[in-house]
């Protein structure tokens, strides 16, 4: 099978889970009151996937992920550690927004937590990186990202382990200056862990 294929065939899934929410009109309120649906954006064969917390106003208008000022940093900070949008795989639990930006409800993010599984099992990423509590807390449950942010947990995935990094989320780091010189030295320091996990594999 070519790498096109693959390629071609995934993204086809990922469309499919796109239409299944909508199909299925998963979290009715938010889709009301939604401009776009927001499922992802980047490399379908990626390595590591960054999940976030929901859509802002600038992703809902764009139905993209992180595309307002918490992306424009996030994007600083892929390329301080040698990467691009294009070589990583990025969506949120929630994948509508939430009225006037508030933090997903827990029902909420239940109700989309099967669709965000659909995509790792998917996109197969090697790192699933979190941004935030909202996503920590579902893949790393019962732990303070204050306690292990930057640090690589391998959980059990189905059939295979994955390795979790926890990060502070970047609309955080805007609003709190202690946070984001912290950030920013975790996300310099992703690409020297994922180095040391492909060597101790």
């Amino acid at each position: 099978m070519s790498y096109t294929w693959i390629m071609v065939d995934k993204q086809l899934q990922i469309d499919h889970v796109y239409a299944d929410i909508i199909a299925k009109n998963i979290c009715p309120d938010l889709a009301a009151q939604a401009m776009n649906l927001v499922i992802g954006d980047g490399n379908l064969d990626a390595e590591i996937v960054f999940i976030g917390e929901a859509p802002g106003k600038n992703e809902d208008e764009q139905g993209l992920p992180f595309v307002g000022a918490a992306g424009k940093f996030l994007n600083e900070m892929l390329a301080a550690a040698g990467m691009t949008r294009e070589d990583v795989y990025i969506t949120n639990i929630v994948k509508y927004r939430p009225p006037n930006n508030r933090d997903p409800l827990p029902d909420e993010k239940k109700a989309f937590w099967p669709y965000l599984l659909k995509q790792l099992q998917i996109i197969q990423p090697k790192v699933v990186i979190t941004l935030g509590r909202h996503s920590m807390e579902y893949f790393l449950p019962g732990l303070k990202i204050s306690q292990i942010h930057g640090q690589a947990k391998r959980v059990q995935f189905g059939d295979d382990k994955l390795v979790i990094i926890a990060l502070y989320h970047p609309a955080a780091a805007l609003y709190n200056g202690s946070l984001r010189q912290t950030l920013i030295d975790d996300f310099i320091n992703v690409p020297k862990i994922i180095e040391l996990m492909k060597n101790a594999a």
